[in-house]
């Protein structure tokens, strides 16, 4: 199995270095991107990223307009809030613009590996349901 390819999105350089470092270390394939505008040129042109970490309170472009964004122009692509200021209400908000789930800062490495792995299982099985449709259309279009 191919390794989970992921998109790590976060303004605070030290600790994308050291996520990256840490998630690579578990084969999970990491790219990083420092603030939501990068993101989605991210997104745009590598089209096998499964899973978005992604900081809520960033300059530039927060994390729930780089959400709404993201599920909009990507939709299949599943997103994992990541914040230090969360509040219940915060993640409950991203929860219902899309998000997979949120994890707060400083998140349990294990839990997080988790969540991106059922993040990039989810997507993948999306995939797999949208071939298998398409390829019954085509089957019941042949005379």
């Amino acid at each position: 199995m191919n390794a989970t390819k992921v998109l790590l999105v976060d303004d605070e350089k030290p600790f994308v270095e050291t996520m990256m470092k840490r998630l690579k270390k578990r084969s999970i394939d990491v790219t990083p991107a420092y603030n939501g505008e990068e993101a989605l040129v991210c997104l745009k042109e590598k089209s096998d990223l499964e899973v978005v970490i992604l900081d809520i309170k960033m300059p530039v472009m927060d994390g729930m307009t780089a959400l709404k964004e993201i599920k909009s122009k990507f939709p299949l692509v599943e997103v994992i809030m990541l914040t230090g200021h969360a509040t219940v209400e915060t993640g409950i908000e991203g929860m219902k613009r899309g998000a997979f789930d949120y994890l707060m800062k400083p998140c349990d490495m294990d839990q997080l590996i988790a969540k991106v792995n059922d993040a990039a299982k989810r997507k993948r099985d999306h995939e797999e349901k949208i071939m298998e449709a398409r390829m019954q259309a085509i089957t019941l279009r042949r005379p």
